[in-house]
């Protein structure tokens, strides 16, 4: 490979404009797909083969009315009284003239609803008064029917057996009868009507703290219903509908909606991704100390993340992709592509400085270090290729997107820096550099091993340090953020605190139940079954409140709205949903389901949770094999995979301290600290997994093994390793935690606890564990750390991947005597 790399870091020398123009053309090809066939990115997340996933497929063919995006729109007057007449009437024709946006179904008028509410009140208080009239009549009537029959029977005892009299008399009986009987009868019609309106007036008290307008009538929440759902949802018909209620004017009233309506990835690139950004190249310009060479890194990502994220998400309309998805690639792609970049043109630098031919040493930057990217890119793609296995199709289209990136981010970097080092020829260097190409003065002492005592206290100390940090990890909570966790000053958090202050906070994650009769149910028994199911449902711990919500035209399907006394981020909800699964059938053979966005969410982070130690498994399997493979040892891989799993156990920790806990909450803008993002720690195993076998490949394989190979001892070449290989990698996990760190203050709130993790994982993994931990384990097992099995060592391919044959082929100017003199100096020592 080696070779083949080689051979086109020529070829990009010689015809540079070719490659640029390729990579130009490739990025605008990308661009214009995107822009042509990009769908819907979706802000939730469903898995096929939950309880939820099945539920809703349900309720998709029973009542497909109810399977779109519902959007919450809250209206509060800002005087804090109760809404005048004008407000009322100026709400009602800001959700009518909704009705009239694409891919709106319909709305949901908040004050038409409380009318209706309380017209059914009238009406069943009107009913129950007809009915108490009733039965006072036929208790009337039934007390005069009594004393009739009295006066009747006194009248029979004193006819003295006169026949005209007891005739006269039996008429009068057969009158007073037939009156029993219409007093029966009216009885029976009364009872018959009691029965509905009681069993109506259990509906509403069941559902009493259903509200759409607050009790102090100040805030009101009315909907607009989509006839999409969320993966096919146009980005469009949200923003019209955000933009009208963005430009309403309803003097006294303020209009806000949540982020079902909200939601874009417009954030995709904010204030705190740029700041990244500049502070990834006064990095650069620091490490490379001029313009041209810290433009070139930047140049080469630029470009790569430009044709992933945009070629990616160009296949939005065809695959379901989350909103979060391409900003994983992105993050990736701006990470690894100025990383990689940055260590082909270092290397090309260090042999510039030599005297090595310009075209030369772009070829063999390109076959040595650019052999190391090429591997290293692949860790991570595999890594994250390996999200497939979880079984969970939005992460897997996640992997996917973020493996596109990184293999486009490594093909740009085997290329395109090459042809753009042509172009800036010796300019690359300091003025000061160029004046002492081919000196011996680039010449560094010839290395020593570190004190043993050391090596043992900085072992400990950096163990001891990541237990201790990665502790909070051990109560993590996972679950996706609900609407507290949005900026405090957008619409979705407003509209969150709004319903939560007004309504309560478990009106912000209703649940859906459904009830499956075994067969349909008689029209005259509807009421009677939505009774029974819906006092079933309020008799359960932390139920708030109940409401039918419909029914299905065969009868045999019945929806209901269950509000959760808390949040649907909570303990408490969480065990509702359980609970309510696992009800036993109610009497008749009535089964439940549960659906909703609080269920969803449930399941997803139950899925990942089994889904965690499976994937763990794989990527330290992986972990083990590649590096057995790359550095010829049993003990450098057992090493660098227990570093990996300190420094991933360290980030949850920080990450679980933060989000969780809401330590440093305002260092982090968390206001309202939540269960972590479900699907952070798998992200962050697979990402991080690829990025530390960067870092140990750069330092450990290009930096301790070559020396290593080349004569040096065991534990001189430790230090031979670091000090050729540190600079660069203390510049290059500066930059990643730059860049991941600016996302930590993304617009985009799910991508916030993923770039915290990655930022300290990296900070963690690379100086803690691969510059510390890792060299001082190494010294402690001295020349045992390269042992192999000899019959594993044939067995095994040569990788070469820091090109060492190649090297052997195209030595540097002076490389042989100054190899030469490293080598006798060790052997003095």
């Amino acid at each position: 490979m080696a070779q083949l790399l080689y051979r086109l870091g020529r070829f990009a020398a010689r015809n540079p404009l070719r490659v640029l123009g390729f990579w130009l053309l490739a990025l605008a090809v990308a661009v214009v797909a995107f822009l042509t066939a990009g769908g819907t990115l979706a802000s939730s997340f469903s898995i096929p083969g939950t309880q939820t996933a099945a539920v809703t497929a349900k309720l998709a063919d029973k009542l497909p009315n109810l399977s779109g995006v519902a959007g919450t729109v809250v209206f509060q007057t800002e005087d804090g009284k109760p809404f005048t007449t004008d407000q009322r009437k100026g709400v009602s024709d800001l959700l009518s003239s909704l009705k009239g946006q694409d891919r709106v179904r319909d709305v949901v008028d908040p004050f038409t609803v409380q009318q209706q509410v309380a017209d059914q009140q009238t009406q069943l208080a009107d009913g129950q008064q007809q009915v108490d009239g009733g039965k006072a009549q036929i208790a009337a009537g039934r007390q005069q029917l009594a004393a009739a029959q009295q006066q009747l029977d006194a009248a029979k005892a004193a006819t003295g057996g006169n026949p005209a009299a007891a005739a006269q008399l039996a008429r009068q009986q057969a009158q007073l009868d037939a009156q029993s009987k219409q007093l029966d009868a009216s009885d029976a019609q009364i009872a018959a009507k009691s029965k509905p309106l009681e069993q109506g007036k259990q509906l509403l008290d069941f559902s009493s703290k259903v509200r759409t307008v607050s009790a102090d009538g100040t805030a009101a929440t009315g909907a607009v219903m989509f006839s999409d759902d969320a993966y096919t949802l146009p980005q469009e018909a949200k923003d019209n509908v955000a933009h009208k209620l963005d430009a309403a004017s309803i003097p006294g009233v303020k209009v806000d909606y949540s982020a079902e309506i909200a939601q874009s990835t417009s954030g995709l690139m904010g204030p705190g991704e740029i700041t990244g950004l500049i502070v990834a190249a006064l990095v650069l310009l620091l490490m490379l100390r001029t313009l041209l060479a810290t433009v070139l890194p930047l140049i080469s990502s630029l470009v790569g993340v430009g044709v992933g994220v945009a070629g990616a998400m160009a296949f939005s309309g065809v695959v379901d992709m989350a909103s979060v998805t391409p900003v994983l690639g992105l993050m990736l792609g701006l990470a690894v592509g100025i990383d990689y970049s940055l260590f082909i043109i270092n290397r090309h630098r260090r042999q510039l400085r030599s005297g090595l031919e310009l075209h030369e040493s772009i070829g063999l930057a390109n076959g040595t270090a650019g052999g190391a990217v090429v591997f290293a890119g692949m860790t991570v793609i595999v890594a994250l290729l390996a999200l497939n296995v979880t079984g969970i199709p939005f992460l897997g289209v996640m992997g996917d997107v973020g493996a596109v990136c990184v293999a486009v981010a490594v093909l740009v970097s085997i290329t395109l820096p090459a042809a753009l080092m042509r172009l800036v020829g010796p300019r690359l260097l300091t003025r000061r550099m160029r004046e002492a190409i081919g000196r011996d003065e680039h010449s560094e002492p010839a290395p020593s091993p570190m004190p043993t005592w050391r090596a043992v206290v900085t072992a400990v100390l950096a163990i001891a340090a990541l237990l201790v940090i990665a502790a909070p990890a051990l109560t993590m909570r996972l679950g996706l953020p609900d609407g507290s966790a949005q900026d405090t000053n957008s619409t979705a958090y407003r509209t969150f605190k709004t319903v939560a202050d007004k309504f309560g906070t478990g009106v912000n994650g209703p649940l859906l139940v459904t009830a499956q009769t075994p067969k349909p149910v008689g029209a005259d028994d509807v009421l009677a079954t939505q009774v029974d199911i819906a006092r079933e449902l309020s008799q359960q711990k932390d139920v708030a409140a109940v409401a039918p919500a419909a029914v299905a035209e065969s009868k045999d399907f019945f929806v209901f709205q269950v509000i959760p006394a808390d949040g649907p981020t909570s303990v408490s909800t969480s065990d509702l949903v359980t609970r309510l699964r696992a009800l036993p059938a109610l009497p008749g053979g009535i089964t439940l389901g549960v659906a909703g966005t609080a269920s969803a969410n449930i399941d997803v982070a139950d899925k990942l949770s089994g889904a965690l130690p499976g994937y763990l498994i794989v990527v330290v399997g992986l972990s083990l094999l590649i590096m057995i493979v790359v550095f010829r040892s049993l003990l450098v891989p057992l090493i660098a995979t227990a570093g990996y799993v300190l420094s991933l156990f360290a980030a949850f920790g920080v990450v679980v301290a933060v989000y969780q806990w809401g330590w440093l909450s305002a260092v982090f803008d968390v206001h309202d600290p939540g269960p972590v993002l479900d699907f952070a720690p798998i992200i962050l195993m697979g990402v991080l997994f690829g990025l530390a076998m960067d870092y140990q490949l750069f330092l450990v394989s290009a930096g301790m093994r070559e020396a290593y190979v080349h004569g040096v001892p065991a534990r001189a070449a430790i230090t031979a390793g670091l000090r050729n290989g540190r600079a660069v990698v203390t510049a290059a996990a500066i930059i990643m935690v730059a860049v991941f760190g600016g996302f930590v203050f993304s617009e985009l709130t799910l991508v916030r606890p993923l770039g915290l993790g990655l930022a300290v994982g990296v900070l963690f993994d690379a100086f803690v564990v691969r510059m510390l931990l890792v060299p001082a384990l190494m010294h402690l097992t001295g020349k045992a750390v390269w042992w192999l099995p000899r019959w594993l060592d044939r067995l095994l391919p040569n990788v070469d991947v820091e090109g060492a044959a190649l090297e052997r082929s195209h030595p540097l100017p002076g490389a042989d005597s100054a190899a030469a003199d490293e080598r006798e100096s060790v052997d003095a020592r």
